[in-house]
């Protein structure tokens, strides 16, 4: 009776992790590893999944969750920007998160160099910023979906 209810309930918790990899509203590769360690405690799942796994995926979460919020800041100051330039790529990659994948991929650069310009920048130290918040933003969401990538495998692989 309770199996079923921990498999939906760490689903739930997997595919808002995914969710929140996509929308920074949300701790994506945290709430995914949850789900993760959830299933461990289905008794028909929990011989497939061991602790060293479930630790050594929520270690790797941990530093891709840390890595993914130092990254931005870290390379749009190595490139000479400031705070508002790393906020400029946040909203552009919500609002690019509209214009499909194109946009997820061009709107922290648009929105960081707008804020850039917004922020008292010339066009020139503005692209190199927005370079710098673009790099740090797309690196973090690439470890996401790495770190994404592994624990939806083991998921399926405990569940199949």
């Amino acid at each position: 009776m309770l199996e079923p209810i921990l498999i939906v309930f760490a689903a739930v918790l997997l595919i808002v992790g995914v969710v929140g990899s996509i929308l920074p509203v949300l701790p994506g590769p945290p709430l995914s590893w949850l789900g993760l360690l959830v299933l461990k405690f289905v008794p028909s799942a929990s011989l497939k999944l061991s602790w060293s796994v479930i630790i050594i995926i929520g270690l790797f979460t941990l530093v891709v969750f840390i890595l993914d919020n130092f990254l931005p800041l870290w390379s749009t100051k190595k490139m000479g920007g400031s705070q508002k330039v790393v906020w400029g790529a946040g909203i552009g990659f919500l609002a690019g998160f509209w214009f499909g994948p194109l946009g997820v991929i061009f709107g922290p650069f648009v929105g960081a160099l707008i804020a850039g310009i917004i922020s008292g920048s010339h066009l020139k130290p503005a692209l190199k910023h927005a370079s710098g918040a673009f790099i740090g933003f797309f690196t973090g969401v690439v470890l996401k979906f790495i770190n994404l990538g592994v624990i939806v495998y083991w998921f399926v692989r405990v569940l199949v």
